[in-house]
């Protein structure tokens, strides 16, 4: 088994169903106008989707278990497509809002199976490495599916921006089935729930971090096409070229945070949330500035695109047992995260204005900070 070759064509797969849940971002406050709502509403297409995930990861992981690892990969990217393609053409907000969730109960199965095929044919030294392949995925979607996305809404229409997302996920399928040898299940026992693995407090701290972690990273970069374009005063044309930086830039962040996270666990997580409060302390004081924040969101890429990588090897290096179990409970609680950081950036704008976004992000990075140091006390 090429390993590396494999990796590389699930990550094009984890581009494919990324896009699906974080295109939307470019494109709110389109969808927002066209359906006459807030965009806090207009959000709850992000909040949603990644809810879903985060309350049916590890029931849907168990409860297809026993069918091949292939077909579930191909079966998933099949139910992408074609809820993107029917987003393109719903003309009612709860409906758009209802298709939506289909594909997000499969999004933990694809997850989890990339991210414990990375886990079991690497070197136990370089996992971090491998899974950064896995999570380079997201980084692509974040570099060309967001601001595609928000590129295709802004010169079309809305609607468009789902059906590229479409496209992306029938080439990410087509590479699957072609490219992608059979894959093992970890066991030919049919999963279930190991209840001791929540005995474990090393877990439950790594799961926090993880939580505070990605809430505040998507408190603020869920809105962040509405802040670009409303504090900054960028047109669509320019925020989906800001989006591209954004995630460019985020390949090498993603690169630097697998390097390091084998090596230096603890110290890579505390200066990876120390540059992150640090960017959105600048964003805040210079969000209005045209020419600052071109520099300001090249770095915030930079530190943003390691954030996810960082959590997952914080939650999986802290518990033994099923690689697919433990990845469903990381995947599961990375979505929570996704939506009370999204339902925490709505409520701040809806309260204090998009000007001041910022906030919510610093707050919840300081818990995340202080949940860090607390763990290193406790393994004293």
């Amino acid at each position: 088994m090429k390993s590396k070759r494999n990796l590389y064509v699930l990550a094009l797969g984890v581009f494919g169903i990324t896009t699906t849940e974080f295109g939307v971002i470019g494109v709110l406050p389109e969808i927002a106008s066209a359906f006459h709502i807030s965009i806090e509403k207009a959000g709850w297409l992000l909040s949603a989707f990644a809810l879903i995930v985060a309350i049916f990861g590890p029931f849907m992981l168990m409860l297809f278990s026993s069918f091949k690892r292939k077909n579930l990969l191909i079966a998933s990217l099949f139910i992408f497509a074609a809820a993107n393609i029917l987003s393109a053409y719903i003309g009612n907000f709860y409906l758009l809002l209802a298709v939506r969730m289909i594909p997000a109960f499969f999004h933990p199965v694809y997850w989890s199976i990339a991210l414990s095929v990375a886990g079991a044919t690497s070197d136990p030294t370089d996992k971090s490495g491998a899974v950064s392949i896995i999570f380079s995925g997201l980084t692509l979607a974040t570099v060309l599916g967001v601001p595609l996305a928000t590129l295709m809404s802004d010169l079309f229409s809305w609607q468009s921006s789902f059906l590229l997302t479409a496209f992306i996920n029938i080439i990410a399928l087509i590479g699957v089935q072609f490219l992608l040898p059979a894959i093992g299940k970890e066991t030919e026992a049919p999963m279930a729930f190991d209840f001791k693995i929540f005995r474990n407090k090393n877990l439950w701290i790594g799961l926090l971090i993880t939580f505070l972690t990605i809430a505040a990273m998507y408190s603020t970069y869920g809105y962040m096409a509405d802040f670009l374009k409303n504090v900054t005063h960028m047109n669509g044309k320019q925020i989906s070229i800001m989006l591209f930086m954004f995630g460019t830039v985020g390949i090498l962040g993603n690169k630097i945070a697998g390097k390091y996270m084998s090596r230096f666990p603890f110290q890579t997580t505390c200066i990876f949330l120390i540059l992150l409060a640090g960017i959105h302390g600048l964003i805040y004081w210079y969000g209005s500035l045209f020419v600052p924040m071109i520099w300001i969101i090249g770095f915030w890429g930079l530190v943003h695109s390691g954030g996810f990588l960082i959590s997952n090897i914080n939650v999986t290096t802290s518990v033994s047992g099923s690689s697919e179990f433990i990845n469903s409970i990381f995947t599961s609680c990375g979505n929570f995260a996704v939506t009370a950081g999204t339902l925490l950036g709505g409520f701040w704008i809806a309260h204090y204005g998009i000007e001041h976004i910022i906030g919510s992000s610093i707050i919840v990075i300081a818990l995340a900070l202080m949940v860090l140091f607390i763990k290193t006390q406790l393994s004293k």
